[in-house]
């Protein structure tokens, strides 16, 4: 290697809003930097305040090193497996220099509002968010940059059912957006827990960007019920996870989290699983007070019946 400043490769790809977090779980197996998931194109109201529109840009950077080509070949062979489940564009590559990093994330990277009452903002932006809440996400962390429609459903949610004082549990955390953004609404007291350990780093890099106290651990429904963390119940219960495993949570007693009266929020839902997830909610003697819809997707705010 040379000794000049040290380089490295962006790839892109340009995907329907659906692909972009299973294209970003790809790219964030190999990517040390991590991934960021944006929009291609936003809409601006009077106050210049953006709306992602359109296909959502996955990028990350690959170092320039002497694993580059055995990086780049890895990344584009699992590229190539997800394509075999819906079509996937050819990854794009620039080659970005060390001294051009942040300055790379910041061109790609813009803050954009969310709901009634949030705006989500880049580690670096201004601390003029136009009198909404700002929650502060550091571009290159692999998940829940709040772009998906999954994300999105579940902040407009947790904006029209949090009340300030209410307590939040998030279940399934990954980059804890979700209980930065209560804490940001109001919450009492915040619980974020994950199954993957490693996603939790990000969620406490978030909590900490964002100057939020909240209670953060490796588990899920069962550790929560099990009392090994400082809430076992709360007002509001989210869960922003594919409907599979929301049946599943389901039945372990996701529900059981809830104070009475409380909402559960749940997100992760695509149309042709709507059906099984309303037949669980039944089951467990559940009822939709509000859902939304994004594209193909759908998030619930549910009761006990």
């Amino acid at each position: 290697m040379s000794n000049s400043p040290k380089a490295w490769l962006r790839i892109s790809l340009e995907v329907d809003p659906e692909l972009a977090e299973a294209v970003s779980e790809v790219l964030a197996r190999h990517l040390p930097g991590g991934v960021a998931i944006e929009s291609t194109a936003v809409t601006a109201d009077a106050e210049d305040e953006g709306h992602p529109v359109g296909p959502l840009r996955v990028l990350g950077y690959i170092p320039h090193d002497d694993q580059l080509e055995e990086t780049r070949s890895q990344i584009e062979q699992g590229l190539r497996y997800l394509a075999l489940i819906q079509p996937l564009p050819q990854p794009s590559y620039e080659t970005i220099q060390e001294q051009n990093w942040m300055e790379a994330w910041k061109q790609h990277y813009r803050p954009f509002t969310v709901g009634e009452r949030l705006i989500i903002l880049p580690a670096w932006a201004e601390d003029d968010p136009g009198g909404r809440l700002p929650v502060r996400i550091e571009p290159g962390m692999a998940f829940g940059t709040g772009v998906h429609p999954t994300t999105r459903l579940s902040l407009e949610l947790l904006e029209a059912s949090l009340q300030p004082g209410d307590r939040l549990i998030d279940i399934g955390c990954g980059s804890a957006i979700l209980a930065v953004a209560g804490a940001r609404l109001g919450a009492a007291q915040a619980l974020a827990v994950d199954i993957d350990a490693e996603a939790l780093d990000n969620a406490r890099h978030n909590a900490a960007l964002n100057q939020v106290d909240i209670e953060i651990g490796v588990g899920s429904v069962k550790e929560v019920l099990a009392g090994n963390y400082g809430l076992q119940q709360a007002e509001v219960v989210v869960a922003n996870i594919l409907a599979p495993v929301l049946v599943r949570l389901l039945n372990e007693g996701l529900a059981d989290l809830l104070k009475p009266d409380g909402r559960l929020l749940l997100s992760g839902i695509l149309a042709e699983q709507e059906a099984e997830l309303r037949a669980a909610l039944d089951a467990h003697s559940l009822r939709i007070t509000a859902e939304r819809r994004q594209g193909d997707w759908l998030g619930l705010a549910v009761k006990a019946a």
